[in-house]
């Protein structure tokens, strides 16, 4: 071609006969280079399609396992949150008879503080490792301290004009015998420095679970101790 371009020819070749005589050969040439780019054209649309469909289906079940991975960790959530409703109600049910104990230990604690506040001597409870839990008002006036400040504190720690280390034996008494210890007198000090006599008495606090702790009563003496 003129042009240098590449063609595509197909040759059609046929016999010229006259008289049942074969005269010559007719050669035809048809120029078929559309149709065969045509042909190509669509080869690699087919191709493309396939691959593309491949691709698709590829895609496709990659989505599938995706939603059955979804579908699986929504039922794993589902079932997490149940759990953690369970929990929540648990918790609150929990929560609830603290909640009602705590009420009950107040009402318990105000009523026994009640009581104390009406015994005319100084009473100090303890737990079994000796610290304060209840001071009542007579052993704020006896001593000169307030519930406060010795809430918490060792009862051989109080600084008090009363000579608390003797009270270290009768009280490890009550607690490993859970019964009341023998009497003490003792000579002490009070809030106004004047010297008095204190009679001390140490009962077992008993609890649903054993000794808990220890009372600790201790009554002015009209004479004192000599």
């Amino acid at each position: 071609m003129p042009t240098g371009e590449t063609r595509r020819l197909v040759a059609r070749v046929a016999p010229l006969i006259a008289d049942d005589n074969l005269e010559g050969i007719s050669i035809v040439y048809v120029d078929v280079t559309g149709f065969a780019d045509l042909e190509g054209e669509l080869a690699r649309t087919k191709n493309e399609a396939e691959t593309a469909y491949e691709e698709l289906q590829s895609t496709s079940e990659e989505l599938e396992t995706t939603n059955e991975e979804l579908q699986s960790t929504n039922e794993e959530l589902e079932t997490t949150n149940e759990e953690l409703q369970s929990t929540n109600e648990e918790l609150a049910t929990v929560n609830e008879q603290l909640r009602e104990r705590t009420l009950e230990a107040v009402s318990v604690s105000g009523f026994l503080e009640g009581i104390l506040a009406t015994l005319p001597a100084s009473v100090i409870v303890v737990d079994r490792d000796l610290t304060v839990q209840l001071w009542n008002r007579q052993s704020e006036e006896l001593w000169g301290l307030r519930a406060d400040e010795v809430s918490g504190q060792h009862l051989l720690n109080l600084d008090i004009g009363l000579p608390v280390d003797e009270l270290k034996d009768p009280v490890r008494e009550c607690l490993s015998n859970g019964a009341s210890a023998v009497p003490l007198e003792l000579s002490a000090v009070n809030r106004r420095g004047r010297p008095i006599g204190v009679r001390v008495s140490c009962r077992p606090l008993e609890t649903s679970k054993g000794v808990g702790g220890v009372i600790v009563m201790l009554d002015e003496t009209p004479g004192g101790v000599d």
